[in-house]
């Protein structure tokens, strides 16, 4: 009898037990947590690039026709009336249509993170709250919103991209370094996206908020940001809107590198720095907020 029940116990003969009782379900229960744990920000990506296909149609129009639309009017429409009156060289000494295409881009990418960190982040928090579903899982809050910028960014670079290879087409881009202005769109989208994505995390109800982030903030800096015409031509008291603006900063680095606008080295250096550490505060606030909000 003795050699039976042996030194495993009755029930752990030969490790039996150990490898099919609790135990051995709790140990592959902690592995199979351990992919989401470290790839989480991922996951919520994935979910999101799958919310983008149900309106995927509306993403590949207005990814390609927006940039055709705009840069017809205001490049070659408006900017041969421009130039018919002030020559070839007329804004900035290139072009009109050199001089507004790096601001109709950076525009495009901040009118895509409006709308990427606006509704879908009420959406998860309030209307369909998917966000705490997937809280219940091994992913962090923070992994979260980790992914939803992600899937932003995404879809930051490709409408960047499309918006570029336009501008290349329309002849709008004569420095070979015009590639760059891609990069520094989507980081200007990220600039006025993140701010946005951490307000919106804080809101229990939409009773026209984001309404009102739309028409008293994106319109107002859509206008007042030296996107159509130089900031220096707007009165003085009007050109600190564009100082603020992360659409201003973007533009005009974009113009540095599209039609080589000149501009001292360390005003440069300030844009980036600018964009990105409004980017990345603001990030880090909603991630806080985000934990917050779920961890309740």
């Amino acid at each position: 009898m003795s050699a039976i029940v042996g030194p495993a116990g009755p029930a752990g003969a030969s490790g039996a037990g150990d490898e099919h009782g609790p135990g051995a379900d709790a140990r592959a229960a902690l592995a199979a947590a351990g992919r989401p744990r470290r790839f989480g920000a991922w996951y919520v990506a994935e979910h999101r690039f799958r919310v983008m296909r149900s309106y995927l149609q509306t993403l590949l129009v207005t990814g390609f026709g927006n940039p055709l639309l705009y840069l017809l009017a205001m490049g070659l429409g408006l900017g041969s009336l421009v130039s018919a009156n002030l020559g070839p060289n007329a804004v900035d000494g290139v072009s009109y249509l050199a001089f507004v295409a790096p601001a109709l881009l950076c525009t495009a990418a901040v009118t895509v993170a409006s709308e990427e960190f606006t509704y879908p982040i009420m959406l998860g928090f309030k209307w369909n709250p998917t966000f705490f579903g997937i809280n219940a899982s091994p992913i962090a809050p923070g992994q979260i919103i980790d992914g939803i910028i992600i899937s932003v960014v995404a879809r930051l670079l490709g409408t960047c991209t499309v918006y570029f290879v336009f501008t290349v087409l329309f002849g709008a881009v004569p420095s070979p370094w015009g590639w760059v202005s891609i990069l520094i769109g989507t980081l200007g989208g990220l600039a006025f996206g993140a701010p946005i994505m951490a307000y919106v995390a804080t809101l229990e109800q939409d009773t026209g908020q984001i309404a009102m982030l739309m028409r008293f903030v994106l319109l107002p800096m859509s206008l007042f940001s030296g996107t159509f015409f130089p900031l220096a031509n707007m009165p003085v008291y009007l050109q600190w809107i564009g100082w603020i603006s992360p659409l201003w900063h973007s533009t005009e680095l974009s113009r540095v590198f599209t039609y080589g606008m000149s501009e001292p080295l360390w005003l440069s250096v300030v844009h980036v720095l600018y964009l990105l550490v409004l980017f990345v505060v603001f990030w880090r606030w909603g991630r806080r907020i985000a934990a917050r909000r779920l961890n309740k």
